[in-house]
């Protein structure tokens, strides 16, 4: 997975496309991602003990085949590339752009 943690996404697929957002988690083994304020389901919790039940919102996670990086120069949705810096160690650049994402 090229995605990492804290990575800003655009979702490309589903009931959110267009939404923006930051990946708060990731599942490799799953190949998905929680990303805040996108794909939001409503969690029905009984009453526990002196609480009261209620209905809470919650993140779901989505797929990464759904989102896009979004690029930093042109703000928009991007894919992934690798290259070699200088001291030889795999850094992760824009397509769009060739910038550097990490």
């Amino acid at each position: 997975m090229k995605l990492k943690k804290g990575d800003k996404v655009v979702v490309i697929a589903g009931k959110d496309k267009g939404k923006e957002g930051k990946i708060v988690s990731t599942f490799k083994a799953d190949d998905k991602i929680i990303v805040e304020g996108v794909n939001i389901a409503h969690k029905h919790v009984k009453p526990n003990g002196g609480q009261a039940g209620q209905i809470i919102e919650v993140e779901r996670p989505i797929h990464v085949s759904n989102v896009m990086i979004v690029d930093s120069k042109t703000k928009k949705g991007t894919r992934i590339g690798h290259t070699t810096g200088k001291d030889g160690k795999k850094i992760r650049i824009s397509r769009k752009s060739q910038e550097k994402l990490d």
